[in-house]
C-alpha cells in the first residue's frame, strides 16, 4: 500500500465522520424548538397538522416535521370602526366600536379562517346593526351597558369556532346626524322648559298650601282663645250668680258699680279727651256706685 492510498483512506474516513457529525448537529438543530412565552407554534408533517408547541423547549422529528405557523397569543385590538345602524324609530346612528381579542387555539385559527381581523370586524358590525335595530334611540343612549354586554356575548359565541377569545367589546360612542341632533336639542330645551314650569307651579301650590295651613292654624288658635274667654266668662258669671244667691241683690249692685267706675275711668283716659259731658242720670248712677263701693270697703 503506497502513501497515496493511505491518504485517500484517511480522507474518506474523515469525510464520513464529518458527514455523520454534521447530520447529527443538523438533526439537533432541526429537532429542538424553543418557543417564546407569548407564542404558540403549529407543527405540520407532510402538510398535515401534527402538534401545537407551547412555550419552552420542544422536540420534533427532523426532516419530517416543520413549524408551519408561529402564532402570537398576546391580546390584540382591532382598529376602531364605525357602523351605520337604524333604530326602530328610524333614526340613523353611527356606532363607534372597539374590540379586543386573543388567540387561544391556534390550530383552529390557522385552518378555519384566513383574515381574523376582517372576520371579527364584519361579525361585530352585523351584530351591532342587528341589536340596535331592535331598540329605539332613547334606549340605545340610556342602555349602552346592556347593549355592550349583548354584543360581547354574541361576538364571543360567533368566534368560538375560530379558536379566539373576545376579551372586550365596547361601544365607544353613538353619533347622530346634524338634523337629528338639532331635533334632539330642541326636544331637550322643551323638556327643560316644561320642568321649569312644573317646578314653578309646584312652588306656587306649596305656597298656597302653606298659607292655607297658616290661616287654619290662626283660626284654630283664635277659636281656642275664644273658647278660653268663654269659659272664663262662664266661670265669672257662675261666681257672680253664686254671690247673688248668697248675698242677694247687693252683690249685683256692687258688680254694676264696679263696671260703671271702670267705664268712667276708661273714658277719662282717652287720647285728646279734655272735657267729658255726662248725663245727670249717669252722675247719679256713678254717685250711688261710689257710695256702694265705699260702703263695701
Amino acid at each position: 500500500m503506497n502513501s497515496d492510498t493511505v491518504v485517500q483512506d484517511l480522507i474518506g474516513g474523515n469525510a464520513v465522520v464529518l458527514a455523520i457529525a454534521f447530520l447529527i448537529i443538523l438533526s439537533l438543530f432541526l429537532g429542538v424548538r424553543i418557543v417564546p412565552q407569548a407564542e404558540k407554534h403549529v407543527v405540520e408533517r407532510f402538510g398535515r397538522l401534527r402538534a401545537v408547541l407551547g412555550p419552552g423547549i420542544n422536540f420534533i422529528v427532523p426532516f419530517l416535521d416543520r413549524v408551519a405557523h408561529r402564532i402570537s397569543v398576546l391580546e390584540r385590538q382591532l382598529p376602531t370602526a364605525q357602523q351605520d345602524a337604524i333604530t326602530t324609530d328610524n333614526v340613523l346612528v353611527k356606532v363607534e366600536t372597539s374590540v379586543f381579542y386573543r388567540i387561544i387555539e391556534p390550530e383552529k385559527t390557522v385552518y378555519r379562517i384566513r383574515d381574523v381581523d376582517a372576520a371579527i370586524a364584519t361579525t361585530v358590525a352585523g351584530i351591532v346593526r342587528s341589536e340596535i335595530g331592535k331598540m329605539e334611540l332613547d334606549a340605545v343612549q340610556s342602555n349602552r351597558n346592556e347593549l355592550t354586554a349583548k354584543i360581547r356575548e354574541q361576538v364571543a359565541a360567533m368566534v368560538d369556532d375560530w379558536g379566539i377569545e373576545v376579551t372586550r367589546a365596547e361601544i365607544l360612542d353613538v353619533n347622530l346626524d346634524d338634523a337629528t341632533r338639532a331635533a334632539m336639542l330642541q326636544q331637550l330645551n322643551a323638556e327643560r322648559a316644561r320642568r321649569a314650569q312644573v317646578t314653578e307651579a309646584e312652588g306656587k301650590k306649596r305656597a298656597i298650601e302653606l298659607n292655607a295651613d297658616g290661616e287654619l292654624y290662626a283660626a284654630e288658635q283664635l277659636a281656642k282663645a275664644k273658647r278660653v274667654l268663654a269659659e272664663a266668662e262662664a266661670f265669672s258669671t257662675a261666681v257672680i250668680a253664686e254671690a247673688i244667691k248668697e248675698n242677694g241683690i247687693e252683690a249685683a249692685q256692687y258688680q254694676v258699680a264696679i263696671k260703671q267706675v271702670e267705664a268712667l275711668t276708661a273714658v277719662g283716659q282717652g287720647a285728646g279727651k279734655q272735657m267729658i259731658i255726662v248725663p245727670a242720670a249717669a252722675l247719679d248712677a256713678f254717685t250711688d256706685a261710689f257710695k256702694m263701693i265705699k260702703g263695701r270697703l
